[in-house]
């Protein structure tokens, strides 16, 4: 098939361009920069989501749409920001490839606060900020949109990503693992955490949510709108999480307590209806082999 990849360069879009390459297909990535770094096989394309003109016609086969604004905190301080790329992006998206399959990275925040754990695709929405809003709004988008027999379209609603691919780490340290090895690594004084840090968290390797990504789009077809989660449904604390990448690294990770905020004391996927429709598993996604990648890649970019 011959696909576009939105976000290419991103963290996850890159890991899904290597994929998607590696089974043959012939992809472009599109970037907003001349010098993106993108995978082996993969073509630059030049666009941006806000400027519809410019954007490429294809036609494609397929469509993984991985462009996004993904910060929470951030979203709270320029909300119209985030919708304008997040759901704005996503229509002048949808509108510029015509019929095709579409493959939407979603995320668990559209569930907000859930009631279940693990937590079905069945909970309801209610995200409890202007990223997980804006991210089900994109959503809402695609799929009304495949309702009307124009695109074939999965959403995958992803949790924790980490690991890294090619060498390349997580460039958001403002996530827990990235977090505690740039402690590790000596790029910060501590690990601040809230709470007694039992909270409980569930990983996915970037690799295994690329996976999953190729999956969906060779497998949907037109008319079809489906929605998976995507998750390894293993949980761990913030604790067994610090206990780990002190055991990868072989480093100490200090920790500073601060005071517990409001949040869910478990987080964790149910991720059986995308085994069973698509096949899928991650392959790569016990902790310690995310960690271990994830420091490899950072102590690689620093030398």
């Amino acid at each position: 098939m011959r696909v576009l990849v939105t976000g290419a360069a991103g963290y996850v879009g890159y890991a899904v361009g290597r994929r998607l390459a590696a089974a043959g297909h012939d992809v472009d990535g599109l970037v907003r920069r001349a010098d993106a770094v993108l995978p082996d096989g993969v073509r630059p394309v030049r666009g941006d989501l806000l400027d519809p003109d410019g954007l490429p016609k294809g036609p494609y086969d397929g469509v993984c749409h991985l462009a996004a604004l993904t910060r929470v905190r951030e979203s709270f301080a320029d909300p119209l920001r985030f919708f304008a790329a997040n759901v704005q992006g996503t229509v002048n998206l949808l509108r510029a490839i015509g019929e095709t399959r579409v493959v939407y990275g979603s995320t668990a925040a559209v569930y907000g606060t859930p009631t279940r754990q693990p937590i079905p695709e069945t909970e309801g929405t209610a995200p409890t900020s202007p990223y997980g809003a804006s991210k089900l709004a994109a959503e809402q988008a695609v799929r009304f949109h495949a309702r009307t027999g124009a695109i074939g379209a999965v959403v995958l609603r992803t949790f924790n990503v980490a690991g890294s691919v090619d060498g390349r780490p997580d460039p958001d340290e403002t996530r827990l693992i990235p977090k505690a090895l740039a402690v590790a690594a000596g790029r910060a004084p501590r690990l601040e955490i809230n709470g007694d840090g039992t909270a409980v968290r569930e990983y996915l390797h970037v690799d295994d949510l690329a996976a999953a990504h190729v999956r969906a789009l060779e497998t949907v077809r037109p008319g079809e709108e489906r929605v998976y989660n995507v998750g390894s449904g293993a949980g761990a604390s913030v604790r067994e999480v610090v206990a780990s990448v002190a055991e990868v690294t072989g480093r100490p990770v200090p920790v500073l307590r601060r005071p517990a905020q409001p949040e869910p004391p478990v987080l964790v996927c149910d991720a059986a209806a995308i085994h069973a429709a698509l096949g899928w598993r991650p392959g790569r996604s016990a902790l310690k082999e995310i960690i271990a990648d994830a420091w490899a890649a950072l102590t690689r970019e620093g030398g």
